[in-house]
């Protein structure tokens, strides 16, 4: 057995490692004792190596195979559920609902989603935070539960065992404090690991790029876009990415509740904001034809569309919450907990709004209280922005940039302050261009879609 830090030694010196390297290095993630086990820092000095020299494909794709079956790797053969089991991965955003709209589009379309979400991340919000703004919901359902919830509604939107991937948590904790976050391979592993360990047999992945995103370049976001895929399949699970644009908010709420708020009015249709409308189409429609409940990727739009329409699809949303502890009819009475504080916030000049520094309204709003600033921070539910301003918008001085919901006057004075420089207002009559939606990239599919 090669001691940890010969096998560190290699990465270092630009080698490739073998499955046996790797398997030791996941084994010794989740082994504390003895001499198998990785103390932290051998594990940051191995996260140090992997960043700055990089993985191959195999090695990737190893990686990813051992962080899955470190722990359980969930099996629905005997599940009783109908339909094929598919999933959504965002790279995180601002604003970025969208996961709380699509499972129960493709529950309605026939898929089957049991989809395994997160808590908010540095600038970016978290899928459970979000959910957990409805009294009652519960993220960590007995299986039998989860089992109930998914026959009789479709999807089950939750957060992940213990049991799941146990050495990517380890791992993770490790590369947040060793600036080795941004590391290609190791993201692709942490992400992919997760999702194989739930035994899907599809999976789309929302790729971010833009200021709010932490691959802010199109670029970078291709090579993480182009990882995830080859991986993923790889390791045997097809998959494909979409590249969408976080240059601005999606949609016109970031903020737990609000965030709610939002899905539920756009799910039975009282306002669907266009780019949220357009990217939720996209990737469910993708989904839908790679789990081959859609012939085409325009059939999958059209089915996914005529969910909606019908409320179907909201009515799976409302079935889920009820199963699993929230609202008994979330669509009449949501009992999302609201500000005491709520204002507008005035532009301070005349102009075109032509840039917004999402990653700073992302911080706002965890400065609100929104997100975490450590792990053991408590979640206010009810801050935010909402009715914010799309790029492009003409606005007088004065005119509200979007409306605050803070706890207090001193909070929403802050918020409204950083809304405000996070903001360019260009002079009247200037022209505005902005990235949209890269959708689908073929290039991301070299086997065909």
């Amino acid at each position: 057995m090669l001691l940890p830090q010969e096998i560190i030694r290699i990465k270092r010196d630009g080698g490739a490692l073998n499955e046996s390297h790797i398997a030791a290095f996941v084994q010794g993630l989740v082994t504390r004792e003895g001499a198998a086990a990785w103390d932290d820092s051998q594990a940051g000095a191995m996260a140090m190596a992997i960043l700055l020299k990089g993985m191959t494909g195999d090695e990737t794709v190893a990686l990813t195979r051992a962080m899955t079956h470190s722990g359980e790797v969930l099996q629905w053969a005997d599940a009783g559920l109908n339909g094929p089991i598919l999933d959504k991965h965002s790279t995180g955003g601002v604003g970025d609902k969208v996961s709380l709209m699509l499972a129960p589009i493709v529950a309605a379309c026939g898929g089957v989603v049991p989809m395994v979400s997160g808590r908010g991340l540095g600038h970016t919000g978290g899928t459970l935070d979000k959910l957990e703004a409805l009294p009652g919901y519960g993220i960590t359902p007995s299986r039998e539960l989860l089992l109930r919830t998914l026959r009789s509604t479709g999807c089950a939107i939750v957060g992940a065992s213990a049991a799941l991937a146990p050495a990517d948590r380890r791992l993770y904790a490790i590369r947040d404090v060793t600036a080795t976050v941004e590391s290609v391979p190791l993201i692709t592993a942490s992400i992919l690991s997760k999702k194989l360990a739930a035994g899907l047999q599809g999976l789309v992945l929302d790729v971010k790029c833009g200021s709010g995103a932490f691959t802010p370049s199109l670029e970078a976001a291709r090579t993480l876009a182009d990882s995830l895929v080859s991986t993923a399949r790889g390791a045997g699970l097809p998959a494909r990415a979409v590249i969408t644009d976080m240059n601005q908010v999606l949609g016109r709420s970031a903020g737990n509740a609000l965030e709610v708020l939002e899905t539920l009015d756009y799910l039975v249709g009282r306002e669907r904001e266009p780019r949220l409308h357009e990217v939720t189409l996209a990737l469910a429609a993708q989904l839908l034809h790679l789990g081959g409940l859609a012939d085409s990727v325009a059939t999958g739009l059209a089915r996914a569309q005529a969910a909606l329409d019908s409320g179907t699809a909201a009515e799976r949303f409302a079935q889920m919450v009820a199963a699993l502890g929230g609202p008994p009819d979330v669509l009449r009475e949501h009992r999302l907990p609201t500000a005491p504080v709520c204002r507008p916030v005035p532009a301070l000049q005349a102009g075109v709004l032509t840039q917004v520094n999402v990653r700073a309204v992302g911080l706002a709003v965890v400065s609100l209280g929104g997100g975490r600033s450590h792990p053991a921070d408590r979640v206010d539910p009810r801050v935010g922005y909402s009715r914010l301003c799309a790029l492009g918008a003409t606005l007088q001085a004065g005119e509200a940039l979007g409306w605050v919901h803070a706890a207090d006057e001193a909070a929403a004075a802050a918020a409204s302050q950083a809304l405000q420089q996070a903001c360019t207002l260009a002079e009247m009559g200037c022209v505005w261009a902005a990235e949209t939606v890269v959708w689908p990239d073929p290039g991301l599919f070299p086997h065909g879609p």
